[in-house]
């Protein structure tokens, strides 16, 4: 079985001890390919070490973070639009960006910034209907604002709805907007998720997996630092709740990364 981990940040600090050891896990776990979200110009050299050591795995993608939206938003969303500049350009050293993410509003951890989160957020969208490239949608405590402003942008845009715990009818929404998957994580296979219950009714053609690596563990390590190669965790978790074998749920998801993120 082949699997895509669409959402990982491997180069974070909590792989610093034995990234490369994590990461060879995934591989023999059959989980071969990882989209690495984007968070801030902080992360950006790490994330790319980690895709040049990678180069037949680790697929890189732009963007800011909407917790990382504070006083220099400005300057952080010019680098953004700079290395897409370089990657449209194709010059020498520019990276290959396959999606434009982690991005989308954030009020859970602050709501000082917000009406900066949401120009951040219609400017990077913007960009990839410019671009013509996937987003991944980061969303929490701010479905209203949201979904209003994806009302007023195209309905070419297409991407992942990351980390989804919302109902159905959430899910049909979204659709309204885009041709938009939805990310499942770790937080399906936890006792009583009420995202399990929708999970039923999403048809498989629009679920991607994720891990978000090294948060949101699956069970049974959930309270420990989560990694790509718990995918098959999940995978397993889905195929449960579906009546479908796991191999069934691993082609098909890989199927819509793959076409998805084109890699």
């Amino acid at each position: 079985m082949r699997f895509v981990d669409t959402h990982t940040h491997p180069y974070d600090e909590a792989f610093s001890e034995d990234r490369a050891v994590a990461m060879q896990r995934a591989i023999d776990q059959g989980v071969t390919k990882w989209i690495l979200p984007a968070v801030d110009i902080s992360s950006y050299k790490s994330q790319k070490e980690l895709a040049l050591a990678y180069p037949s795995n680790a697929y890189m993608a732009i963007g800011l973070h909407p917790t990382s939206v504070g006083k220099d938003w400005e300057r952080e969303l010019t680098f953004v639009e700079e290395k897409l500049l370089q990657w449209a350009k194709s010059e020498s050293g520019a990276d290959n960006y396959i999606a434009i993410g982690e991005i989308g509003l954030d009020g859970y951890w602050s709501k000082e910034f917000m009406s900066q989160q949401l120009d951040v957020f219609s400017a990077q969208l913007d960009l990839a209907l410019k671009y013509n490239l996937p987003v991944i949608i980061h969303e929490r405590n701010a479905q209203p604002n949201i979904f209003d402003l994806l009302e007023g942008k195209s309905r070419s845009l297409r991407g992942v709805f990351h980390a989804f715990s919302g109902s159905y009818e959430t899910y049909k929404r979204i659709k309204k907007y885009g041709d938009f998957k939805i990310g499942i994580g770790g937080v399906v296979t936890f006792k009583n998720a009420s995202v399990a219950e929708t999970v039923v009714n999403i048809p498989l053609q629009d679920i991607v997996l994720e891990t978000d690596a090294p948060w949101l563990t699956p069970v049974p390590y959930r309270g420990k630092r989560n990694e790509s190669s718990y995918i098959p965790l999940i995978a397993k978790k889905i195929a449960e709740i579906k009546g479908e074998d796991i191999e069934r749920i691993a082609e098909q998801t890989t199927k819509n990364a793959e076409e998805l993120f084109q890699i």
